[in-house]
Formats: structure tokens, C-alpha cells, sequence
């Protein structure tokens, strides 16, 4: 989500190289989940589970030349960017997280964004050479925070659908979708301007999409409206599909509202032959999926309850986890909002301070079935159970020396009222 209002920055990015692809093992070494009992699959539907989700979950930290240089200009401002997510395979296998959230550019021609500015003023070396090819590009903020675990859309699409075809009884996966091409404006510095996304070429996120997914693989808005005439109607009578119908599949939602939501809504009224739910207000239309960022939003029970899919934030900009604030996480998970989304989906994942912060499922399982509308007899473990235990990851740290990670049970140790978070010396460096 945007941090546009902050950054007075000289800068943009480095990053490691881009693109790590961690999918977790082959199909063949890992256990075979146990197939969930049919009268679960058949009696519960999509939008009566809860689960994690993750928050630019391809986002990087720069390197700490870069780093150190971003936070010489807008100084405290830089927190604001101070988080990481290991990527996609590992944070669906290993961090229980079933929604994620993916920035997009246009790059139409290629290159627009294969030279950062940070990384070209703190001198750490050309960016992957990816980046010169046309094709949607995956940042948070052009020369200021570009760094990410999938440089280009079908390259978080294709961490995306293999693990998916590994791992075929997962619950269904939500992906946010924002559009950006805002530009950057601060005195003395020159930023690449973005391409606007437009009525004529927004139509290129869905082609995307269909070049590395099969049909099999969506829930699309034509899939979930069927006969009725709207998929605001569609919703709140027959509603969503059931879990078994679910399973191994991905539904793709559209962060954005305004001139976005109605470009894309050009030509395609009632999203016919589009991937993407729109962000749209309940009635319209167009409505089935609804964002609710604030989680102490009153409305999201009621939200829930009529049949709408809901997304809301348990933390942003890295204060609820400085500060050790479960308030905002709690309320979250209280309301019944189908996706709750973090910076901080696991233990130990903080950058450049410690907390015990975290958002995880209540008992820890991988979903659970959701507390406002959960239909009786929903058993949560049994809903998802492909989970490889992943241990915390080691502090962060100057060493350009990838550390190892084993394999071990996560168990929290949060006590019901910690103390806020400790600041730690040091730069990041840990990439996952």
C-alpha cells in the first residue's frame, strides 16, 4: 500500500538479485496432506473461513548501502518500509499464509524501471537484466523501494501456481492486485514517471494472468455470478462456491477503487470475461468483494454475515509491531473478514528492532472457520493442513552471507500483555 506521503527520498533501490524462486520441495518428498472429509468440503463454502494473508508479500529490503543512504534523506520516514516477506512458495508452505498482495506496473516497452535510483546512487552494481523485457514489473515504490522476491507479475504468477500444483488441496488463494502509477515528487530529484494504467490497457493484468494460469485454476467473477444478474445479487442469496470447488484455486481481487475499478469495469459492466472482484461498495453491481482496511471498522460483521469477501489490515507502516500493539490484530480476526493481512505472518520477522509481534490463525492452524459466519460442524483442522514448520528466521544483520534455516515447530511465546517492541543496531540483510 502506498507510502507516497512520506517519501522525501534521494533514492531507489538495490536489491539482491531478483526473482529467488523457494517453492519448497518436490511433490514426490513431501507428505501427502489427508483428504478433508466430503461433508466438509460440500457444507462449507469459500467465505466462511478466515486465514492469514501477507502485505506486499513480494517486498524486499534494499541493501544496507541503499538503506543506510534512503534513511540519510527522509530519516525516520524510512520505518515506514522497514519490513520484509520471504517468498511466495515459502510463505504458503512454511508461514501459513493463504492471501497475498502484489504491487504492478506497466512496462509496456521494457526498462522503465531497470535502473533505480537509490541503487545507481549508492553505487551497488546494474539490476537484473530482466527488467529491459516488457511485462508488468513488481515494486513498492519506483527508485525508492523496489527491491522484491518476483521481479515481474508472471513471475510472482508462476511461484504462485507451483506450489499450487503441488500442493492441489490447499484452501483457495486470494491475491490483491494494486495498480500503481502515481509519480514521485521531491525537490532535487528526478523519479522514472510510471505508465498510467488506462481503460485500453488494463485488460493487459488479466492477460497476464491467463498466460500462466489455466482456467482450472480461477475463481472468476463469471464462475461465482452464474445465473443471476448481478454478482452483488449472486452473493447475497446462492453465494460462494464451496470449498471442495475451491480447493487449488486462486481468486484474484482488485486493491484499488476510483478510476481504476471503473477502466477496468469498461466494456465488462459486470466483469464479464475479467479475473479480477473489483473493490466495489455493497449493492453495486459489481460488489462481492469489499475492503475494510480498518479492522475496528464496525461494518465488517455485517459485511460477512450478507455474503461478502472481506480484507483488512491486523498492522501497517510497521507501528502495531514496534509498539507490540495486538489491538488492531484482534479486532481483526474478531470481525470475521475472510483475509487478515501482516507485515508479520510469522515470529522473529521484524527488521532492525525485536518483537513478539505476529499474526497467526487462532490455535495455529493454517485456516479456521470463520467466527461470524462459519457454518456448524466446521472443523478449522481440518480445513488446510499443508504446513512444513519453518524456524524463526536469525536477526537481521550487516552479513551478506545468506543464513540457514532448519526445519522446526514454531511455538509463540507472546504473553498476553508484552512489552512494546526493542530497537536493535544493525542494517537488514536477511532476504528469506
Amino acid at each position: 500500500m502506498g507510502h507516497r506521503r512520506y517519501i522525501a527520498v534521494a533514492a531507489a533501490t538495490a536489491a539482491l538479485a531478483a526473482g529467488v524462486l523457494v517453492l519448497g520441495s518436490p511433490v514426490s518428498s513431501r507428505p501427502t496432506a489427508p483428504a478433508a472429509p466430503a461433508a466438509l468440503d460440500d457444507d462449507v463454502h469459500l467465505n466462511q473461513i478466515q486465514v492469514v494473508g501477507s502485505h506486499n508479500s513480494y517486498k524486499k529490503m534494499v541493501s544496507p548501502a541503499e538503506d543506510a543512504l534512503r534513511r540519510s534523506v527522509i530519516s525516520d520516514a524510512a520505518d515506514l518500509m522497514e519490513y520484509q516477506h520471504e517468498p511466495l512458495g515459502t510463505q504458503f508452505q512454511n508461514r501459513k499464509v493463504r492471501q497475498v498482495e502484489i504491487d504492478v506496473y506497466l512496462d509496456t516497452t521494457g526498462g522503465r524501471y531497470a535502473d533505480p535510483l537509490l541503487r545507481n546512487v549508492a553505487g551497488v552494481g546494474p539490476y537484473d537484466p530482466a527488467m529491459n523485457q516488457p511485462g508488468i514489473k513488481v515494486l513498492h515504490i519506483q527508485d525508492v523501494d523496489y527491491a522484491t522476491t518476483c521481479l515481474t507479475f508472471k513471475d510472482c504468477l508462476t511461484q504462485m501456481k507451483t506450489w499450487s500444483d503441488a500442493n492441489q488441496s490447499h484452501v483457495p488463494i486470494a491475491v490483491l492486485v494494486e495498480l500503481k502509477d502515481d509519480p514521485l515528487d521531491f525537490p532535487g530529484f528526478t523519479f522514472v514517471a510510471p505508465e498510467k494504467w488506462t481503460a485500453a490497457n488494463i485488460g493487459s493484468i488479466d492477460d497476464e494472468i491467463n498466460s500462466v494460469m489455466d482456467p482450472s485454476d480461477l475463481i472468476t467473477p463469471d464462475d461465482v455470478r452464474g445465473s443471476h444478474t448481478t454478482l452483488d445479487e449472486a452473493v447475497t442469496t446462492d453465494g460462494w462456491p464451496t470449498l471442495g470447488a475451491s480447493r487449488g484455486k486462486f481468486l484474484f481481487l482488485m486493491d484499488n477503487k476510483g478510476g481504476y475499478r471503473t477502466n477496468y469495469l469498461d466494456g465488462h459492466p459486470n466483469l464479464e470475461g475479467r479475473d479480477l472482484f473489483t473493490n466495489a461498495d455493497p449493492g453495486d453491481p459489481d460488489a462481492a468483494f469489499v475492503e475494510r482496511n480498518d479492522s475496528s471498522d464496525p461494518s465488517i460483521p455485517g459485511l460477512v454475515t450478507d455474503g461478502y469477501v472481506v480484507r483488512t489490515r491486523a498492522d501497517g507502516d510497521t507501528k502495531e509491531a514496534r509498539a507490540n500493539d495486538t489491538g488492531p490484530r484482534d479486532a481483526a480476526l474478531a470481525s470475521g473478514a475472510q483475509w487478515v493481512s501482516t507485515d508479520y505472518e510469522g515470529p522473529g520477522m521484524a527488521v532492525g528492532f525485536t518483537s513478539p509481534y505476529h499474526v497467526e490463525i487462532p490455535g495455529g492452524t493454517v485456516a479456521r472457520c470463520n467466527p461470524v459466519n462459519g457454518p456448524q460442524g466446521c472443523d478449522s483442522a481440518l480445513l488446510d493442513t499443508i504446513y512444513t514448520p519453518l524456524a524463526p528466521p536469525p536477526p537481521y544483520s550487516t552479513s551478506t552471507t545468506a543464513p540457514a534455516t532448519t526445519s522446526t515447530t514454531i511455538v509463540s511465546d507472546e504473553p498476553d500483555a508484552a512489552p512494546g517492541a526493542v530497537p536493535v543496531g544493525g542494517s537488514a540483510s536477511y532476504t528469506g
